[in-house]
């Protein structure tokens, strides 16, 4: 299963982070370790912080980083706590800190986990298996009007108050317990035409899954943790896979680079008023077409750069 991983941007977010043998580096997002082994490699003498939610991510990447180095520490936690976890490290800055937001192919893939439209598994579409609230539970107990507000602002679906009308009238007579009975429910609520260019599914099922593990809702705050850790001329790079998160990471980054608007045009503005990060790179990298052929599910991907100056 983990072996259909392959990390996304992976090239040019490692390069991003400027790395070098002394860095102390922070991956919020551990997955499978794809980017995390590319960091501890470089990394000889520096420090690894990785953070993952997903126990079964945490057995397996640390089997793999193992074979390139101790000099890490894995953290089973949600991104959202990375300060509060750190400071009880006593690490109170680092030199770079790394997110890639996206669902990894081995949690899309493991039938069990019930994040894919294509494999039939109980509604699950938990990151975090010891929390309580799953897919089921969202699909089965929300009202009609909260289904159709998280799958309009979560899925941007312009089918939302149909689709949550059918969940709500099938779970009637029996609750809706696997993945593929609730894709047949979605179909059922959306016209033919509209489900030959892409699946109906896809952005219900994104909604849903975003609200099972409150994924915007860590974003931000997360972000201003890490921008508190980093040193100058520390950088911190997010990958994105959807509008609504990439929106979040871009605001952030653009609050955190304007100029005071008290002083805004002078020809002369002094040091104090400058801002303490600047944009690495000013639009988003996105895959390369060689990366796009080779791995399909690079393809929304996006990655944002910060780094601080003063």
């Amino acid at each position: 299963m983990t072996e259909k991983h392959i990390s996304v941007l992976l090239n040019e977010s490692i390069s991003s982070l400027n790395l070098n043998e002394n860095s102390v580096i922070v991956d919020a997002t551990l997955g499978y370790g794809g980017h995390s082994s590319c960091i501890l490699d470089r990394i000889k003498k520096g420090y690894l912080f990785a953070f993952d939610q997903d126990s079964e991510a945490i057995r397996h990447s640390t089997d793999r980083l193992k074979k390139i180095g101790a000099n890490f520490t894995i953290i089973h936690s949600n991104f959202v706590n990375m300060k509060e976890e750190l400071d009880k490290l006593g690490v109170h800055e680092v030199d770079g800190v790394l997110f890639d937001l996206g669902v990894s192919s081995p949690q899309l893939d493991d039938g069990e986990r019930g994040f894919s439209y294509h494999v039939n598994a109980r509604l699950d579409m938990r990151m975090n298996q010891e929390q309580k609230l799953s897919a089921y539970n969202v699909v089965n107990e929300y009202s009609k009007e909260k289904l159709a507000t998280i799958f309009r602002e979560y899925g941007e679906d312009k089918f939302a108050n149909n689709i949550a009308k059918k969940i709500c009238e099938y779970r009637v007579n029996k609750p809706i317990e696997t993945t593929l009975e609730l894709v047949e429910v979605i179909k059922s609520a959306v016209p033919m035409k509209f489900r030959i260019d892409k699946h109906p599914a896809r952005q219900i099922f994104q909604a849903i899954r975003i609200e099972v593990n409150h994924e915007l809702d860590v974003i931000e705050p997360a972000l201003e943790q890490a921008l508190s850790l980093i040193k100058v001329g520390g950088r911190v790079a997010v990958i994105t896979f959807h509008s609504l998160e990439d929106r979040i990471v871009k605001n952030t980054f653009k609050e955190h680079c304007a100029i005071d608007e008290r002083v805004k045009g002078l020809p002369n503005i002094p040091d104090e008023y400058l801002p303490d990060f600047k944009l690495v790179v000013s639009k988003a990298i996105v895959p390369s077409q060689e990366e796009l052929e080779h791995n399909p599910r690079a393809r929304s991907s996006k990655l944002r750069v910060i780094e601080r100056v003063k």
